[in-house]
């Protein structure tokens, strides 16, 4: 009888990418580009706030198939890692 692997599940690293819809209005980017602009940053515009989560996910049973790993990464955003209503998020899977 073989024994057991004991070979770790390969995992890859998951970045999450958040940020408010743009139809809303981002007050705290609004603040900061005040801010820049009084250092005499005139040419920035626009300033947009997000957060950036991440994470290490092994494969599991798919073997870090991608888009398994990006299906299951997007349930933990519509759950927890992001509000659905008022925020966008992208998810990149590295090597």
């Amino acid at each position: 009888m073989a024994a057991p692997s004991t070979t770790p599940p390969a995992t890859r690293k998951v970045t999450v990418y958040v940020t408010l819809k743009p139809t809303l209005l981002d007050a705290q980017g609004r603040t900061v580009e005040g801010a820049i602009r009084s250092l005499g940053y005139d040419a920035v515009s626009n300033v947009r706030i997000g957060k950036v989560i991440e994470m290490e996910v092994s494969g599991g049973d798919e073997g870090g198939d991608e888009a398994a790993i990006q299906a299951r990464v997007a349930q933990l955003c519509d759950k927890l890692l992001a509000n659905p209503v008022t925020e966008s998020y992208r998810i990149e899977v590295g090597r």
